[in-house]
């Protein structure tokens, strides 16, 4: 449900970063949208009507294959946004968007940001900039997929979220985690008894609690590391 009358200002780090003639500009458009986990904001090959700031929750990217399934190839959480390619070339989305934690997110017509995209070059860099960061997470998630364990995957995963859940337990289930990180339900139920184990986790009924963060990123891989820092740079 979409409300145009926003009470508080939204806390994208993205939003926040425009020209301040063009958040001008932009802020009488901006719809505050809410969000549960699973809805699905547009599918692969979907014809894009807005861009989405999340200000509270996190998106999944799939990459979805013929035959039906899929895998996250990339999340964006309040540092980014879902949509901007649209605004700069292309309204078709090439990937399946997926809220992977419940909350509030900012909207805005595409063709509002397009004008904003042509009009300001502050916004176009922007944009470019933080399009060059979500690149920089795809292909890194992409070597992770490949070449990294089920275990490491997963810490990798619980981390980005952890950063992004402000200290919030983390709700799902083993065959949510086993659809995003594209792999069985088997091998997510023996890597998170034994991060459960080592006493990294606490895992009970859908519900995650990260309860060593220092050992948790110990027993990633260094993909974590390498995007969290590569964000921090751009």
């Amino acid at each position: 449900m979409a409300n145009k009358q926003l009470s508080i200002a939204p806390r994208n780090l993205l939003l926040d970063a425009f020209e301040k003639e063009s958040r001008k500009r932009v802020d009488p458009y901006l719809e505050r949208v809410e969000f549960k986990l699973g809805d699905v904001i547009c599918e692969a090959g979907g014809v894009l009507h807005h861009a989405y700031f999340p200000d509270g929750a996190v998106i999944s990217l799939l990459t979805v294959l013929m035959d039906g399934t899929a895998i996250e190839t990339a999340n964006i959480g309040r540092e980014g946004a879902f949509g901007l390619f649209a605004a700069m070339y292309s309204r078709t989305s090439f990937n399946r968007s997926l809220v992977q934690l419940q909350g509030a997110m900012v909207r805005v017509r595409i063709d509002i940001l397009h004008v904003e995209f042509e009009r300001s070059a502050q916004i176009r860099n922007l944009f470019v900039s933080y399009s060059e960061t979500l690149l920089a997470q795809i292909q890194q998630t992409v070597a992770c997929n490949a070449l990294h364990t089920t275990q490491q995957r997963i810490c990798r995963w619980l981390l980005m979220m952890h950063d992004r859940a402000d200290g919030r337990y983390l709700g799902y289930t083993h065959e949510f985690l086993a659809d995003v990180l594209g792999v069985n339900r088997k091998s997510v139920t023996l890597a998170a008894q034994a991060l459960q184990r080592e006493g990294l986790i606490n895992y009970h009924r859908g519900t995650i609690q990260v309860l060593d963060r220092f050992g948790l990123e110990k027993a990633s891989c260094e993909c974590y590391a390498v995007v969290k820092n590569h964000s921090k740079s751009s």
